[in-house]
């Protein structure tokens, strides 16, 4: 392993001083933005839809509007290429996409489900649309804001804000919903978004970096010849692919796991969902002190292992069978060194961007992050057909093996992006 993967990072009283700045805060803030409209149009959308008697063949349907977010990357040269006049290149978008947003969750608030489905689709397309280009900004503003060595920490409360953002939309959107209109309910979360419209006002605009596209042709073409021109290209995808494949299968069945074993929805919903969700936030915030402290390959490392050993944890929940203290118990721990292998992992994809095209590339990476659960973990059902909960969930920890021994031979290779990974 190069030095720069073994030395000590940051001392404790330096961190703090890292955690408390206003960077920090303006990423929290940005990542809250980012995660408020994207349940919007899944689970609150389906709520309203389903209030108004539509059908569920038209339901269904509805989860197409959430292509943008898979799609991203073909507009995200736009966004590296051009310059508003006013607030800058990073900065000028974010309004942009904001103030796109608010328009668009305004417009869907006064649509009509049952008389006009069409206009209500157009509404929640423009919703995803919008809320997407922000993803892409925020992800851009955030990689050229901070320093290579606070990536980890930043994503940690980009991922926290953005965790809380979707809390506050679906389960505050759907409680709020049994006693105000939904159309009041979206109005309401327009007027959040002001928060980050706030928030990219005080932010500081992240300093140009030389040689960026001139041309569209170049912010579409050169992202793709920079990442392809470093050394092991084609294994760093693989390993983009395959570090969290194991959790990722995990993670997919993990309902119909716990009320297999005779769990109640309400043990499932208090344990799994609240007490998870807390368990999760805690993980990402340790995971970016620890961070800063151990640099971002050796937090990888051995936040890879501790991800594969609580998908082992599965596993003897299933031979304990109905049993609270353990369900809790691996849940907390799942969740826990969750939160810190994706916290990790997108402090990772951010430094291996090259800050002249940080949109671009950066939406090319996660897209390609998000094969594995598209696709890897579609046949999961048969095999724990095939195997048994208990077998299944230890194929999923040996899973985590590929990924990490991958990583440790690009680390012994001095892994490297166009600029740095610390």
């Amino acid at each position: 392993m190069p030095p720069s993967a073994t030395r000590p990072r940051h001392p404790w009283r330096e961190i703090l001083r890292i955690l408390v700045s206003a960077r920090m805060w303006i990423t929290l803030a940005l990542g809250f933005s980012s995660g408020l409209p994207l349940l919007l149009t899944g689970s609150v959308l389906q709520a309203w839809m389903q209030q108004e008697r539509l059908d569920l063949g038209t339901i269904g349907l509805f989860a197409l509007v959430g292509l943008p977010y898979t799609l991203k990357f073909l507009w995200a040269p736009i966004l590296d290429r051009y310059t508003w006049p006013v607030l800058g290149r990073r900065r000028g978008w974010l309004l942009a996409a904001q103030g796109g947003l608010i328009l668009a969750l305004t417009t869907l608030a006064f649509s009509r489900p049952a008389q006009a489905p069409m206009g209500l689709a157009l509404a929640a397309l423009a919703v995803s649309f919008f809320s997407a280009s922000q993803d892409i900004v925020v992800d851009a503003y955030r990689r050229e804001a901070l320093a290579d060595d606070e990536l980890g920490l930043g994503a940690s409360l980009y991922v926290n804000g953005y965790r809380v953002g979707m809390l506050l939309a679906s389960g505050g959107g759907l409680i709020l919903a049994d006693f105000i209109p939904f159309r009041g309910v979206y109005l309401l979360m327009a007027g959040f978004m002001l928060m980050g419209v706030l928030t990219t006002l005080a932010a500081p605009e992240p300093k140009p970096s030389a040689g960026r596209p001139q041309t569209l042709l170049e912010a579409v073409w050169h992202p793709f010849v920079d990442y392809f021109r470093r050394r092991d290209a084609l294994a760093i995808l693989a390993f983009i692919l395959l570090y969290k494949i194991g959790d990722t299968m995990a993670s997919h069945l993990s309902t119909v796991f716990y009320l297999d074993l005779g769990f109640s929805k309400t043990e499932i919903g208090t344990v799994v969902k609240l007490f998870g969700f807390w368990a999760v936030l805690g993980g990402g915030f340790l995971g970016g002190l620890w961070i800063l402290r151990l640099g971002i390959q050796r937090a990888l490392l051995w936040f890879g292992v501790l991800q594969g050993v609580s998908t082992a944890g599965f596993a003897v929940l299933a031979l304990l069978g109905d049993n609270l203290p353990g369900l809790a118990a691996v849940v907390a721990f799942e969740n826990l060194t969750g939160g810190m292998g994706t916290a990790a992992f997108v402090a990772f994809m951010a430094a291996l961007t090259n800050r002249r095209f940080t949109a671009t590339q950066y939406a090319l990476l996660s897209s390609f992050m998000g094969v594995p659960r598209v696709i890897l973990a579609a046949p999961t059902g048969y095999l724990a057909e095939a195997s048994g909960w208990p077998g299944f969930f230890l194929i999923c920890a040996l899973l985590a093996l590929p990924g990490l021994v991958l990583l440790r031979w690009l680390q012994g290779r001095g892994l490297t992006d166009g600029e740095s990974i610390p």
